[in-house]
Protein backbone atom coordinates (compact mmCIF):
# COMPACT_ATOMS: atom_id res chain seq x y z
CA UNK A 1 0.00 0.00 0.00
CA UNK A 2 1.47 3.35 -1.08
CA UNK A 3 -0.15 6.54 0.19
CA UNK A 4 0.77 10.21 -0.18
CA UNK A 5 -0.48 13.04 2.02
CA UNK A 6 0.08 16.21 0.00
CA UNK A 7 -0.38 19.99 0.21
CA UNK A 8 -0.36 19.85 4.01
CA UNK A 9 1.41 21.88 6.68
CA UNK A 10 3.94 19.50 8.20
CA UNK A 11 5.65 19.81 11.59
CA UNK A 12 8.23 17.06 11.52
CA UNK A 13 9.47 17.39 15.13
CA UNK A 14 12.89 16.26 13.94
CA UNK A 15 16.21 17.47 15.35
CA UNK A 16 16.20 20.46 13.00
CA UNK A 17 12.63 21.47 13.79
CA UNK A 18 11.66 21.44 10.11
CA UNK A 19 8.23 22.82 9.20
CA UNK A 20 6.93 23.34 5.68
CA UNK A 21 4.03 22.84 3.30
CA UNK A 22 4.58 19.60 1.47
CA UNK A 23 4.04 15.86 1.46
CA UNK A 24 4.56 12.60 3.33
CA UNK A 25 4.79 9.28 1.49
CA UNK A 26 3.78 6.08 3.31
CA UNK A 27 4.66 2.65 1.96
CA UNK A 28 3.17 -0.17 3.99
CA UNK A 29 4.22 0.55 7.61
CA UNK A 30 6.97 3.11 6.98
CA UNK A 31 7.46 6.73 6.02
CA UNK A 32 9.55 6.61 2.85
CA UNK A 33 9.70 10.29 1.90
CA UNK A 34 8.85 13.68 3.39
CA UNK A 35 9.56 17.10 2.02
CA UNK A 36 8.43 20.53 0.90
CA UNK A 37 6.59 21.23 -2.33
CA UNK A 38 5.13 18.73 -4.77
CA UNK A 39 5.01 15.03 -3.95
CA UNK A 40 7.28 12.73 -5.96
CA UNK A 41 5.77 11.46 -9.20
CA UNK A 42 4.62 7.88 -9.27
CA UNK A 43 1.71 5.57 -8.65
CA UNK A 44 -0.15 5.85 -5.33
CA UNK A 45 -2.92 3.66 -3.98
CA UNK A 46 -4.33 6.69 -2.15
CA UNK A 47 -3.77 10.43 -2.40
CA UNK A 48 -4.88 12.41 0.67
CA UNK A 49 -5.42 16.12 0.05
CA UNK A 50 -3.97 17.81 3.12
CA UNK A 51 -4.90 21.40 2.29
CA UNK A 52 -6.02 23.10 5.49
CA UNK A 53 -4.53 20.31 7.61
CA UNK A 54 -1.49 19.95 9.88
CA UNK A 55 0.46 16.70 9.88
CA UNK A 56 2.38 15.84 13.05
CA UNK A 57 3.82 12.64 14.46
CA UNK A 58 1.21 10.62 16.30
CA UNK A 59 0.98 11.60 19.95
CA UNK A 60 2.52 9.33 22.59
CA UNK A 61 0.72 8.83 25.90
CA UNK A 62 3.32 7.99 28.55
CA UNK A 63 0.97 7.32 31.47
CA UNK A 64 -2.58 6.03 31.78
CA UNK A 65 -4.86 3.71 33.77
CA UNK A 66 -7.38 2.52 31.21
CA UNK A 67 -9.48 0.50 33.66
CA UNK A 68 -10.47 3.77 35.34
CA UNK A 69 -12.82 4.62 32.47
CA UNK A 70 -15.35 2.54 34.41
CA UNK A 71 -15.18 4.85 37.47
CA UNK A 72 -15.19 8.39 36.16
CA UNK A 73 -16.73 11.24 38.15
CA UNK A 74 -16.20 9.82 41.65
CA UNK A 75 -14.35 11.45 44.58
CA UNK A 76 -14.45 14.70 42.65
CA UNK A 77 -13.11 16.96 45.43
CA UNK A 78 -10.54 14.72 47.11
CA UNK A 79 -6.79 14.73 47.57
CA UNK A 80 -4.89 11.86 45.94
CA UNK A 81 -4.74 9.72 49.09
CA UNK A 82 -8.43 10.39 49.87
CA UNK A 83 -9.34 9.61 46.24
CA UNK A 84 -7.47 6.29 46.34
CA UNK A 85 -9.08 5.24 49.63
CA UNK A 86 -12.49 6.00 48.12
CA UNK A 87 -11.89 4.11 44.88
CA UNK A 88 -9.85 1.06 45.88
CA UNK A 89 -12.89 -0.78 47.30
CA UNK A 90 -14.69 -0.25 43.98
CA UNK A 91 -11.71 -1.37 41.87
CA UNK A 92 -11.62 -4.55 43.91
CA UNK A 93 -14.59 -5.66 41.78
CA UNK A 94 -12.75 -5.38 38.46
CA UNK A 95 -12.94 -8.42 36.22
CA UNK A 96 -11.44 -8.96 32.78
CA UNK A 97 -14.68 -8.04 31.03
CA UNK A 98 -14.94 -4.69 32.80
CA UNK A 99 -11.29 -3.93 32.14
CA UNK A 100 -11.72 -4.80 28.46
CA UNK A 101 -14.72 -2.51 28.06
CA UNK A 102 -13.03 0.35 29.89
CA UNK A 103 -9.76 -0.05 28.01
CA UNK A 104 -11.54 -0.15 24.66
CA UNK A 105 -13.34 3.09 25.46
CA UNK A 106 -10.17 4.72 26.76
CA UNK A 107 -8.10 3.82 23.70
CA UNK A 108 -10.89 4.94 21.41
CA UNK A 109 -10.89 8.35 23.05
CA UNK A 110 -7.11 8.58 22.87
CA UNK A 111 -7.08 7.69 19.17
CA UNK A 112 -9.73 10.31 18.42
CA UNK A 113 -7.46 12.91 20.04
CA UNK A 114 -4.36 12.07 18.02
CA UNK A 115 -2.71 9.35 20.12
CA UNK A 116 -1.00 6.46 18.35
CA UNK A 117 0.91 4.91 21.29
CA UNK A 118 -0.52 4.27 24.77
CA UNK A 119 1.44 3.32 27.89
CA UNK A 120 -1.09 1.86 30.32
CA UNK A 121 0.00 1.36 33.93
CA UNK A 122 -2.26 -1.44 35.18
CA UNK A 123 -1.61 -2.33 38.81
CA UNK A 124 -4.99 -3.70 40.03
CA UNK A 125 -5.23 -7.49 39.88
CA UNK A 126 -8.23 -8.58 41.99
CA UNK A 127 -8.42 -12.19 43.06
CA UNK A 128 -10.70 -14.01 40.66
CA UNK A 129 -10.59 -11.07 38.24
CA UNK A 130 -9.42 -13.06 35.24
CA UNK A 131 -6.58 -12.23 32.87
CA UNK A 132 -6.28 -8.46 33.10
CA UNK A 133 -3.37 -8.16 30.66
CA UNK A 134 -5.18 -10.22 28.04
CA UNK A 135 -8.19 -7.90 28.45
CA UNK A 136 -5.99 -4.89 27.69
CA UNK A 137 -4.33 -6.49 24.68
CA UNK A 138 -7.72 -7.53 23.30
CA UNK A 139 -8.95 -3.95 23.58
CA UNK A 140 -5.88 -2.77 21.70
CA UNK A 141 -6.67 -5.20 18.92
CA UNK A 142 -10.08 -3.57 18.48
CA UNK A 143 -8.82 0.03 18.28
CA UNK A 144 -5.46 -0.41 16.54
CA UNK A 145 -3.10 1.83 18.51
CA UNK A 146 0.25 0.69 19.90
CA UNK A 147 0.08 -0.45 23.51
CA UNK A 148 2.78 -0.55 26.15
CA UNK A 149 1.28 -2.52 29.03
CA UNK A 150 3.06 -1.49 32.22
CA UNK A 151 2.40 -4.59 34.31
CA UNK A 152 1.93 -2.94 37.67
CA UNK A 153 1.68 -4.42 41.14
CA UNK A 154 1.01 -3.67 44.80
CA UNK A 155 2.15 -5.80 47.74
CA UNK A 156 1.59 -3.35 50.59
CA UNK A 157 -1.97 -3.37 51.91
CA UNK A 158 -3.60 -1.53 54.80
CA UNK A 159 -2.17 -3.85 57.41
CA UNK A 160 1.35 -2.94 56.23
CA UNK A 161 0.72 0.81 56.19
CA UNK A 162 -0.41 1.00 52.56
CA UNK A 163 -3.62 2.44 51.15
CA UNK A 164 -5.14 -0.53 49.25
CA UNK A 165 -7.27 -3.12 51.04
CA UNK A 166 -5.27 -6.24 51.92
CA UNK A 167 -7.39 -8.38 49.61
CA UNK A 168 -6.47 -6.21 46.60
CA UNK A 169 -2.69 -6.58 46.82
CA UNK A 170 -0.48 -9.43 45.60
CA UNK A 171 2.36 -11.14 47.37
CA UNK A 172 5.80 -9.92 46.37
CA UNK A 173 6.59 -13.24 44.73
CA UNK A 174 3.23 -13.40 43.00
CA UNK A 175 3.63 -9.90 41.57
CA UNK A 176 7.08 -10.68 40.14
CA UNK A 177 5.95 -14.01 38.70
CA UNK A 178 2.88 -12.41 37.13
CA UNK A 179 5.00 -9.66 35.61
CA UNK A 180 7.49 -12.11 34.16
CA UNK A 181 4.67 -14.18 32.69
CA UNK A 182 3.24 -11.08 30.96
CA UNK A 183 6.65 -10.28 29.47
CA UNK A 184 7.14 -13.81 28.22
CA UNK A 185 3.71 -13.98 26.64
CA UNK A 186 3.19 -10.50 25.18
CA UNK A 187 6.38 -8.46 24.85
CA UNK A 188 7.44 -7.83 21.24
CA UNK A 189 10.95 -6.42 20.98
CA UNK A 190 10.92 -6.31 17.18
CA UNK A 191 10.35 -3.44 14.74
CA UNK A 192 6.79 -2.11 14.41
CA UNK A 193 5.86 -3.76 17.73
CA UNK A 194 2.21 -3.20 18.51
CA UNK A 195 2.43 -4.56 22.08
CA UNK A 196 5.28 -4.21 24.54
CA UNK A 197 5.47 -4.87 28.28
CA UNK A 198 7.16 -2.75 30.95
CA UNK A 199 7.60 -3.44 34.66
CA UNK A 200 5.73 -1.06 36.97
CA UNK A 201 5.25 -1.41 40.73
CA UNK A 202 2.53 1.11 41.50
CA UNK A 203 4.31 3.59 43.77
CA UNK A 204 6.77 3.63 46.67
CA UNK A 205 3.90 4.10 49.13
CA UNK A 206 1.95 1.03 47.97
CA UNK A 207 4.78 -1.46 47.40
CA UNK A 208 7.61 -2.83 49.49
CA UNK A 209 11.27 -2.03 48.87
CA UNK A 210 11.71 -5.74 48.09
CA UNK A 211 9.21 -5.46 45.23
CA UNK A 212 10.85 -2.28 43.94
CA UNK A 213 14.31 -3.86 43.83
CA UNK A 214 13.00 -7.18 42.53
CA UNK A 215 11.12 -5.43 39.76
CA UNK A 216 14.22 -3.51 38.70
CA UNK A 217 16.24 -6.72 38.55
CA UNK A 218 13.52 -8.48 36.56
CA UNK A 219 13.17 -5.67 34.03
CA UNK A 220 16.90 -5.47 33.40
CA UNK A 221 17.24 -9.23 33.13
CA UNK A 222 14.45 -9.27 30.54
CA UNK A 223 15.55 -6.12 28.72
CA UNK A 224 12.32 -4.16 29.25
CA UNK A 225 11.64 -0.73 30.73
CA UNK A 226 10.67 0.40 34.24
CA UNK A 227 7.89 2.76 35.30
CA UNK A 228 6.28 3.95 38.53
CA UNK A 229 4.54 6.95 40.09
CA UNK A 230 6.92 9.30 41.88
CA UNK A 231 6.83 12.65 43.69
CA UNK A 232 3.17 13.26 42.84
CA UNK A 233 2.02 14.85 46.11
CA UNK A 234 3.33 16.38 49.31
CA UNK A 235 1.54 13.62 51.24
CA UNK A 236 3.75 11.11 49.45
CA UNK A 237 6.87 13.11 50.29
CA UNK A 238 5.92 13.37 53.97
CA UNK A 239 5.29 9.63 54.19
CA UNK A 240 8.58 8.80 52.47
CA UNK A 241 10.51 11.13 54.78
CA UNK A 242 8.89 9.53 57.85
CA UNK A 243 9.39 5.93 56.70
CA UNK A 244 12.63 6.07 54.71
CA UNK A 245 14.31 9.24 55.94
CA UNK A 246 14.63 10.63 52.42
CA UNK A 247 12.55 12.11 49.59
CA UNK A 248 10.84 9.89 47.00
CA UNK A 249 13.47 10.74 44.38
CA UNK A 250 16.30 9.88 46.79
CA UNK A 251 14.53 6.63 47.70
CA UNK A 252 14.15 5.68 44.03
CA UNK A 253 17.84 6.38 43.49
CA UNK A 254 18.85 4.16 46.42
CA UNK A 255 16.77 1.30 45.00
CA UNK A 256 18.32 1.49 41.52
CA UNK A 257 15.29 3.15 40.02
CA UNK A 258 16.98 5.95 38.06
CA UNK A 259 18.41 5.32 34.61
CA UNK A 260 17.80 5.65 30.90
CA UNK A 261 15.51 2.59 31.00
CA UNK A 262 13.18 4.27 33.52
CA UNK A 263 10.42 6.84 33.20
CA UNK A 264 8.48 8.22 36.15
CA UNK A 265 4.90 9.51 36.25
CA UNK A 266 4.13 13.01 37.57
CA UNK A 267 7.45 14.21 39.14
CA UNK A 268 5.67 17.25 40.58
CA UNK A 269 7.62 17.72 43.82
CA UNK A 270 11.30 17.54 42.93
CA UNK A 271 14.10 19.56 44.52
CA UNK A 272 16.77 21.00 42.16
CA UNK A 273 19.29 18.22 43.00
CA UNK A 274 16.70 15.59 42.08
CA UNK A 275 16.00 17.30 38.76
CA UNK A 276 19.70 17.35 37.96
CA UNK A 277 19.98 13.69 38.94
CA UNK A 278 17.14 12.71 36.58
CA UNK A 279 18.89 14.57 33.78
CA UNK A 280 22.29 13.02 34.53
CA UNK A 281 20.86 9.49 34.52
CA UNK A 282 18.58 9.95 31.50
CA UNK A 283 15.49 9.12 33.55
CA UNK A 284 12.27 10.14 31.82
CA UNK A 285 9.28 12.03 33.24
CA UNK A 286 5.65 11.54 32.24
CA UNK A 287 3.92 14.89 32.82
CA UNK A 288 0.14 14.64 33.43
CA UNK A 289 -1.08 18.25 33.66
CA UNK A 290 -4.85 17.74 33.64
CA UNK A 291 -4.79 14.96 36.24
CA UNK A 292 -2.43 16.95 38.44
CA UNK A 293 -4.84 19.87 38.26
CA UNK A 294 -7.90 17.70 38.95
CA UNK A 295 -6.30 16.20 42.07
CA UNK A 296 -4.76 19.55 43.03
CA UNK A 297 -1.29 18.13 43.65
CA UNK A 298 0.74 20.94 42.07
CA UNK A 299 2.49 21.81 38.82
CA UNK A 300 5.48 19.81 37.62
CA UNK A 301 8.73 21.78 37.03
CA UNK A 302 8.70 21.10 33.30
CA UNK A 303 10.99 23.98 32.31
CA UNK A 304 13.63 22.90 34.81
CA UNK A 305 13.33 19.24 33.73
CA UNK A 306 13.78 20.10 30.07
CA UNK A 307 16.72 22.37 30.83
CA UNK A 308 18.36 19.53 32.77
CA UNK A 309 18.08 17.24 29.73
CA UNK A 310 15.30 15.06 31.13
CA UNK A 311 13.15 13.30 28.48
CA UNK A 312 9.70 14.72 29.27
CA UNK A 313 6.59 13.19 27.74
CA UNK A 314 2.88 13.78 28.30
CA UNK A 315 0.28 11.55 29.91
CA UNK A 316 -3.50 11.71 30.09
CA UNK A 317 -3.47 9.61 33.28
CA UNK A 318 -6.46 7.57 34.40
CA UNK A 319 -9.92 8.78 33.47
CA UNK A 320 -10.96 8.71 37.13
CA UNK A 321 -8.66 11.71 37.63
CA UNK A 322 -9.02 13.14 34.11
CA UNK A 323 -12.55 12.46 32.98
CA UNK A 324 -11.94 13.84 29.48
CA UNK A 325 -9.28 11.21 28.78
CA UNK A 326 -7.93 12.78 25.60
CA UNK A 327 -4.28 13.38 24.80
CA UNK A 328 -4.42 16.24 22.30
CA UNK A 329 -5.64 18.59 25.01
CA UNK A 330 -2.62 17.78 27.18
CA UNK A 331 -0.49 19.83 24.76
CA UNK A 332 -2.63 22.83 25.69
CA UNK A 333 -2.72 22.08 29.41
CA UNK A 334 1.04 21.48 29.60
CA UNK A 335 1.71 24.86 28.05
CA UNK A 336 -0.75 26.67 30.33
CA UNK A 337 0.55 25.07 33.52
CA UNK A 338 4.19 25.73 32.62
CA UNK A 339 3.40 29.38 31.99
CA UNK A 340 1.33 29.69 35.16
CA UNK A 341 4.37 28.45 37.03
CA UNK A 342 7.14 30.22 35.14
CA UNK A 343 5.74 32.96 32.94
CA UNK A 344 4.99 33.23 29.21
CA UNK A 345 8.41 31.97 28.09
CA UNK A 346 8.39 28.89 30.31
CA UNK A 347 7.23 26.65 27.44
CA UNK A 348 6.76 27.29 23.72
CA UNK A 349 4.12 25.78 21.47
CA UNK A 350 6.83 23.74 19.71
CA UNK A 351 8.17 22.40 23.01
CA UNK A 352 4.65 21.32 24.00
CA UNK A 353 4.33 19.43 20.70
CA UNK A 354 7.81 17.92 21.18
CA UNK A 355 6.80 16.59 24.60
CA UNK A 356 3.66 15.02 23.15
CA UNK A 357 5.63 13.28 20.39
CA UNK A 358 9.40 12.86 20.57
CA UNK A 359 9.56 13.39 24.34
CA UNK A 360 7.09 10.56 24.83
CA UNK A 361 8.91 8.34 22.35
CA UNK A 362 12.13 8.86 24.32
CA UNK A 363 10.41 7.95 27.58
CA UNK A 364 9.23 4.66 26.06
CA UNK A 365 12.57 3.87 24.44
CA UNK A 366 11.20 4.16 20.91
CA UNK A 367 12.70 7.41 19.63
CA UNK A 368 14.36 5.50 16.79
CA UNK A 369 10.95 4.33 15.51
CA UNK A 370 8.32 6.96 16.30
CA UNK A 371 8.01 10.57 17.51
CA UNK A 372 9.10 12.41 14.35
CA UNK A 373 8.28 12.45 10.64
CA UNK A 374 11.38 11.14 8.91
CA UNK A 375 12.05 8.63 6.17
CA UNK A 376 12.59 5.17 7.61
CA UNK A 377 10.45 5.74 10.70
CA UNK A 378 7.12 4.06 11.35
CA UNK A 379 4.15 5.79 9.74
CA UNK A 380 2.47 6.89 12.97
CA UNK A 381 0.92 10.19 11.88
CA UNK A 382 -1.86 12.55 12.92
CA UNK A 383 -3.52 14.65 10.20
CA UNK A 384 -5.32 17.44 12.05
CA UNK A 385 -8.19 19.20 10.25
CA UNK A 386 -7.82 22.96 10.82
CA UNK A 387 -10.42 24.09 8.28
CA UNK A 388 -13.23 24.84 10.71
CA UNK A 389 -14.50 27.94 12.49
CA UNK A 390 -12.33 27.36 15.56
CA UNK A 391 -9.09 27.82 13.59
CA UNK A 392 -10.06 30.35 10.94
CA UNK A 393 -7.54 33.20 10.88
CA UNK A 394 -4.80 31.42 12.87
CA UNK A 395 -1.93 31.42 10.40
CA UNK A 396 0.44 29.29 12.49
CA UNK A 397 -0.92 25.71 12.40
CA UNK A 398 1.14 24.54 15.41
CA UNK A 399 -0.27 27.43 17.44
CA UNK A 400 -3.75 26.42 16.30
CA UNK A 401 -3.15 22.88 17.55
CA UNK A 402 -1.53 23.75 20.89
CA UNK A 403 -3.33 26.97 21.85
CA UNK A 404 -6.76 26.17 20.45
CA UNK A 405 -9.30 23.43 21.02
CA UNK A 406 -8.14 19.94 20.02
CA UNK A 407 -8.90 19.68 16.29
CA UNK A 408 -10.72 16.78 14.66
CA UNK A 409 -8.63 14.29 12.72
CA UNK A 410 -8.81 13.85 8.98
CA UNK A 411 -6.66 10.73 9.45
CA UNK A 412 -4.74 8.90 12.14
CA UNK A 413 -2.20 6.35 10.94
CA UNK A 414 -0.54 3.66 13.05
CA UNK A 415 2.17 1.85 11.13
CA UNK A 416 0.46 2.96 7.93
CA UNK A 417 -2.94 1.58 8.99
CA UNK A 418 -5.82 4.07 9.15
CA UNK A 419 -7.25 4.06 12.68
CA UNK A 420 -9.28 7.30 12.47
CA UNK A 421 -10.80 8.74 9.29
CA UNK A 422 -12.81 11.96 8.97
CA UNK A 423 -13.16 12.30 12.73
CA UNK A 424 -14.40 8.77 13.42
CA UNK A 425 -12.91 5.39 14.25
CA UNK A 426 -12.21 3.36 11.13
CA UNK A 427 -12.52 -0.17 12.55
CA UNK A 428 -14.65 0.11 15.68
CA UNK A 429 -18.20 1.21 16.51
CA UNK A 430 -18.21 4.11 18.99
CA UNK A 431 -21.85 3.56 19.96
CA UNK A 432 -21.23 -0.10 20.74
CA UNK A 433 -18.12 0.78 22.76
CA UNK A 434 -20.09 3.36 24.78
CA UNK A 435 -22.87 0.86 25.46
CA UNK A 436 -20.38 -1.78 26.63
CA UNK A 437 -18.72 0.74 28.92
CA UNK A 438 -22.04 1.79 30.48
CA UNK A 439 -22.90 -1.83 31.29
CA UNK A 440 -19.43 -2.52 32.71
CA UNK A 441 -19.43 0.64 34.84
CA UNK A 442 -22.86 -0.13 36.27
CA UNK A 443 -21.81 -3.69 37.09
CA UNK A 444 -18.66 -2.53 38.88
CA UNK A 445 -20.51 -0.03 41.04
CA UNK A 446 -23.39 -2.38 41.80
CA UNK A 447 -20.99 -5.12 42.90
CA UNK A 448 -19.22 -2.82 45.34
Amino acid sequence: MRTVIENAAIATVNSDGDEFTGYVVIEDELITAVGAGEAPAGEYDERVDGRGCLVTPGLVNTHHHLYQWATRGLAADHTLFEWLVELYPIWRGLDAGITHAAATAGMARLALTGCTTVADHHYVFPRGGGDQVEALVGARDRIGVRLHVVRGSMDRGESDGGLPPDNLVETTEGALLGTEAAIDRYHDAGPNARVQIAVGPCSPFSVSSELMTGAAELARRKGVRLHTHLAETLDEERQCLEEQGCTPAEYADKLGWLGDDVWLAHTVHLAPPAIRRLGATGTGAGHCPTSNGRIGCGIAPVRELLDAGVPVGLGADGAASNESGGLGEELHQALLQARQRGGPRALTTREALWMGTMGGARCLGRAGEIGSIEAGKLADLAVWDLRGLLYAGITDPVAALVLGATPPLARLYVGGDVVVSDGGLRGADESAIAAELSVASAKLREDR
